[in-house]
């Protein structure tokens, strides 16, 4: 999906793309150097829903009745807080719980501390995002920037196992202060053996342009290990997926093992050597992909077309995330 500021509120998405929270400024133009992400230190709140889907899922949403799987993308800055006021729309318990930012014991989001909510209920859950610096007995404390993810820890168990099979879930990013932003970000999750939470060999489908700067932020929940492979596109296996310069001892991988509630992200020049093309992203384990753990990177020329690709051969696998949004719930 396109970036756009926090400010401006426009929200994009369905379940196939997780919807753009930015607390960031524009993402770059197609004129002019990449825009970097600002120095952090704001203010941020948001309302969030807990819903139940007409197909039998659950979602998070910005809005009520827009819930989406995956939940809507939320980014910060390090040393931004969040105020998340989240109200709970179901008949069942719910809550939200985030990993690799900070938050006092209130905003856990379990029952074993009391932190969750209960069927029509409200709370205000805070998260903080850190940069990095030097302890006081000299040791270095690392930063929350990096490719985060959100969810349930109350639906089903004392663990949310059923809030995650049926999608509350959702992508984080926290940005560092001169990290490249891209002109989209896609979420990709891996849930047992489906790719957020759609039937399987549905995709979902991502599209591009040739030369746009294309981010994806890979998550994976349920009893399975996968590995995401992507075709024709590699990245920096570190916190950004970007090399910071020749000298960067980073592996360049296209195929990363990823466990449960294992998140990593990554950029790519959609096209970059390779061109355009009906680029396959899927996981690798060969039974994994065989039963549907599946879809594909469009990556469009200039004029729109997609060489060799005709989009009625391959059903709804030839339908963008856009064109699908129709047929999620």
């Amino acid at each position: 999906m396109d970036r756009r500021s926090f400010n401006r509120r426009v929200l994009l998405g369905g379940a196939a793309v997780a919807t753009s929270l930015s607390v960031a400024p524009e993402a770059l133009s197609a004129d002019g150097p990449a825009k970097t992400a600002p120095a952090g230190g704001e203010v941020k709140r948001i309302k969030l829903y807990a819903e139940k889907l007409a197909d039998g899922q659950m979602g998070y949403g910005l809005e009520k009745g827009k819930a989406t799987v995956p939940g809507p993308l939320i980014e910060l800055n390090e040393g931004d807080t969040l105020h998340i006021e989240f109200e709970n729309t179901m008949d069942v318990a719910v809550s939200l719980h985030v990993h690799g930012l900070d938050y006092e014991i209130t905003s856990d989001g379990t029952k074993l501390n009391r932190s969750h909510v209960e069927p029509g209920g409200t709370r205000t859950y805070t998260w903080r995002a850190h940069a990095p610096g030097r302890r006081k007995d000299g040791t270095w404390r690392a930063g929350s920037a990096g490719y985060w993810h959100y969810h349930d820890h109350v639906v089903g168990t004392d663990h949310g196992t059923q809030g995650l099979q049926k999608g509350l879930y959702g992508p984080v990013i926290v940005r560092r202060k001169g990290d490249v932003l891209p002109d989209r970000t896609h979420t990709v999750v891996f849930n047992d053996m489906l790719i957020n939470n759609r039937p399987p060999h549905s995709g979902p489908n991502f599209e591009a342009t040739v030369g746009d700067r294309v981010e994806f932020v890979v998550i994976t929940h349920g009893e399975f290990y996968h590995t995401f492979h992507m075709h024709g596109h590699r990245w920096a296996d570190n916190r950004t997926g970007m090399l910071t310069g020749p000298d960067d001892p980073s592996q360049v991988i296209d195929n990363k093992i990823t466990g449960p509630a294992d998140s990593f992200g990554f950029q790519v020049i959609a096209g970059e050597g390779v061109g355009a093309g009906a680029w396959m992203y899927h996981c690798h384990v060969q039974s994994h992909s065989d039963m549907g753990m599946v879809g594909l990177f469009l990556v469009k020329k200039p004029d729109g077309t997609i060489p060799g690709y005709d989009p009625h051969e391959h059903g709804r696998h030839g339908q963008s995330a856009e064109q699908r949004e129709g047929h999620e719930h």
